[in-house]
């Protein structure tokens, strides 16, 4: 589809003020914590682009809530890589000299360009993983993004954690609930989860050091069928910010509802 034909299908742009509204109908609130994942695209032609979903979502939560969005990178050992890997005659250089993590330069991955940019807002927190961070703006931020262990990044010791113990919220702006992290949590609160060695490169009292630590094998598969679970309870807010599609739930309840599911089927007899 060419830009004239997408802005054509569209009544009209969609701003700062109308992203609001959209996001204020839905259900949002000033003083909700909210963990966003989202897919700019989504949303039809936007003046101002990721700025303005930004900056939409700051209006509504305003200073007294916290804005938290996912900042993952892609330091991860190589060891580990699929796609694509990488000759194993590489791996060492790659461990010597792959480029240590840093909250204020290190780039997300593959979460586009709304989570890109929040990464570097003005006020933005961002946990220390080097593989699993997030980022935070607002009145929980320092809360959430402190504490957050090498170990098993996206599990009792990550900013998930903190959200879920903060009741807060989650918001799936235009994309799907296997983008829902907060079921990774869940993972950890059920059996079965298989545990790896992961590695990155991280400072150290400014110095740089690579390390190996114990993390998680994240699986998706199930998400969809979880969320579809989780739409049952009523308990979904399902309307449109833009073009998008948004889902907005209590990320406890999810992840309690996600535990619940994860454990199901892991005791279930096998045929």
């Amino acid at each position: 589809m060419s830009e004239e034909t997408a802005i054509g299908a569209v009544d009209s742009p969609r701003t700062r003020l109308s992203l609001a509204a959209d996001l204020s109908t839905l259900g949002l609130r000033p003083g909700m914590t909210v963990l966003v994942h989202s897919s700019l695209s989504s949303l039809g032609w936007t003046c101002g682009g990721a700025v303005a979903v930004v900056q939409a979502l700051q209006d509504v939560l305003t200073s007294q809530g916290t804005l938290v969005m996912p900042a993952h990178s892609s330091l991860s050992d190589p060891a580990t890589w699929e796609n694509p890997p990488v000759p194993k005659a590489w791996w060492p250089v790659i461990r010597e000299t792959m480029p240590a993590y840093d909250p204020l330069t290190t780039p997300t991955r593959a979460l586009g360009q709304v989570a890109e940019l929040f990464r570097t807002w003005p006020g933005v927190l961002r946990s220390q993983h080097p593989e699993d961070s997030f980022a935070a703006w607002g009145r929980e931020a320092a809360i959430i993004t402190s504490g957050h262990a090498l170990e098993f990044g996206l599990g009792e010791s990550s900013p998930l954690a903190r959200i879920y113990d903060l009741d807060g919220w989650v918001l799936l702006l235009g994309v799907g609930y296997d983008n829902n992290t907060s079921f990774h949590l869940a993972q950890h609160r059920a059996p079965g989860l298989k545990t790896i060695t992961q590695g990155a490169p991280i400072l150290v009292d400014g110095r740089r050091e690579w390390k190996s630590f114990a993390t998680a094998d994240y699986p998706v598969d199930g998400f969809i069928e979880i969320g579809d679970t989780l739409e049952q309870t009523g308990a979904v807010r399902v309307g449109k910010v833009g073009s998008a599609t948004a889902r907005f739930f209590c990320q406890r309840l999810a992840v309690d509802v996600a535990a619940r599911w994860l454990t199901d089927r892991a005791r279930a007899p096998r045929s």
